[in-house]
């Protein structure tokens, strides 16, 4: 195997480990201030400043899209952030490989302090979240994949309202 391979297998596998080993720094903890939509947030961030936080590893239905677009199942979907992480919540972020998108928004994957809910996977198992992965942010992607499939199969959540996902109402 070449060694540009060798290394890239050692860094995801470094990365992985890293996102599921649940180690926690109190800097990388804060409390949501707002919920944007199903998949988007803000948090002021324990090591200073309010972070517009982007839910790594799945999509959420539009709610006001580019050029208003609006999709079926995006209120649902925020209303559903919103009830997890309600104003005032404490979370945990934790970072994947590529810590930030093009439009500067921290990609994370957020778990509920309280009782370490791993949110963007709950949001796919109970259908309000299809998976979107993007490499090199892969460290939950066939967990992702598998918990939607779930909700499809079941037919809960955005799979039964809408039939699946980027249905624009």
């Amino acid at each position: 195997m070449p060694r540009r391979l060798i290394a890239l297998a050692l860094s995801v596998a470094l990365v992985a480990g890293c996102a599921r080993s649940g180690a926690s720094d109190p800097r990388d903890q804060g409390r949501v201030t707002k919920v944007t939509d199903g998949d988007t947030l803000r948090v002021d961030m324990n090591s200073g400043g309010e972070e517009k936080v982007r839910l790594i590893g799945i999509d959420t239905p539009e709610v006001q899209g580019r050029g208003g677009l609006r999709e079926c199942f995006g209120k649902e979907a925020s209303a559903e952030l919103a009830r997890l992480l309600p104003v005032g919540t404490t979370v945990r972020l934790e970072i994947d490989a590529e810590p930030r998108d093009q439009y500067g928004r921290l990609l994370a994957y957020v778990y509920r302090v309280s009782d370490d809910l791993h949110v963007n996977l709950d949001l796919a198992r109970r259908g309000f979240a299809a998976p979107l992965t993007i490499p090199p942010n892969v460290a939950f992607a066939d967990d992702f994949v598998a918990a939607a499939a779930a909700a499809r199969d079941a037919n809960r959540g955005l799979w039964a309202a809408c039939g699946g996902p980027d249905k624009e109402l």
